[in-house]
């Protein structure tokens, strides 16, 4: 539910896009279908049902490899690639299915989700749990736009629940960040969130609540023989990422998205990997929004991400 505008609200020393531009990086921002700036279509509109029929599983097997396509015939370089949240879950559903391995230099993968059972934001476990994104989809809404009435009142039910506050929404959702800045924050409400597809979300829901790392589950079973031949959706194995492949992972100890447990299992795909080619940082009071927005994120974060990047630049050379 973010655009590609999250990465531009900090001062221009401060966001990592114009950061990585002053390191000598071409640096190419995408916009996840249905936000702002991606709600054009060749054929469809947004207020065709069909517009808003793909979750994750679609961002990962074409969204993604048309931007890398994209980018590469452009350049005709290898890509270095920076996801965070949402986009750490395509880029790694992606690379276990073997897309974009011959495209990709190296991968940063900031407050990563893979795994969700752990997480800790009493919104996103609540709103899971409480099956709103099928009672959502049941009445027909297909594109879930926080800021539309439909959605509203949804957020206004789950709200009423003892122990939430939703009068400080941002940290109620992405855990206790330590350091931003009350302005950009209020850029960022001013921006975000955008429209995504419910059936999006009751994806990101069955990760919550099932434990596993899977295509989307119609929910009856000649539907996903349809599908995908089985009873049950595929999964993705993520333990068929290139060994070798240059990851850098950061995450953060305060973060109720991408929780330290959820990490960790995610992690364990990774215990066979090149020791040279993986690099794992743990931020203690870093939460969700630190990575895009904290006022601290360079020193923290991104210099040791862009040093990652220029030594498999230095390697690729020799």
């Amino acid at each position: 539910m973010e655009d590609g505008m999250s990465w531009l609200l900090n001062s221009p020393e401060q966001n990592l896009p114009l950061i990585l531009a002053d390191n000598g990086f071409d640096v190419w921002i995408s916009n996840t279908r249905g936000t702002q700036f991606s709600r054009r279509h060749t054929a469809l509109n947004p207020a065709d049902r069909e517009f808003w029929n793909w979750s994750w599983d679609e961002l990962a097997a074409y969204e993604l490899p048309a931007v890398f396509d994209h980018v590469s015939q452009q350049t005709g370089r290898k890509i270095h690639y920076v996801g965070h949240s949402l986009g750490t879950l395509i880029m790694l559903a992606s690379l276990s299915e073997g897309r974009l391995v011959n495209q990709v230099q190296s991968v940063g993968l900031l407050s990563p989700i893979a795994y969700l059972s752990h997480m800790t934001t009493a919104v996103g476990a609540l709103a899971a749990q409480s099956l709103l994104g099928e009672i959502i989809e049941s009445l027909g809404i297909i594109e879930f736009n926080p800021k539309g009435k439909a959605v509203e009142k949804f957020v206004k039910y789950l709200c009423a629940f003892p122990g939430m506050n939703c009068y400080n929404l941002l940290p109620a959702i992405t855990g206790d960040n330590c350091c931003l800045n009350s302005s950009t924050v209020q850029l960022f409400l001013d921006n975000e969130p955008q429209s995504t597809s419910t059936k999006n979300l009751v994806h990101l829901a069955q990760i919550v609540k099932h434990g596993v790392l899977a295509k989307y589950n119609y929910d009856r079973m000649f539907l996903n023989l349809k599908h995908y031949g089985k009873i049950k959706p595929p999964v993705y194995n993520l333990s068929n990422i290139p060994q070798d492949l240059a990851i850098f992972i950061s995450y953060g100890g305060r973060d109720a998205l991408s929780d330290v447990e959820d990490v960790n299992h995610l992690l364990d795909h990774f215990k066979f990997h090149d020791v040279d080619k993986l690099y794992v940082q743990f931020i203690q009071n870093y939460a969700h929004a630190d990575y895009v927005m904290g006022i601290n994120a360079n020193d923290m974060v991104y210099k040791p991400l862009i040093a990652f990047f220029k030594k498999r630049v230095h390697l690729n050379l020799y």
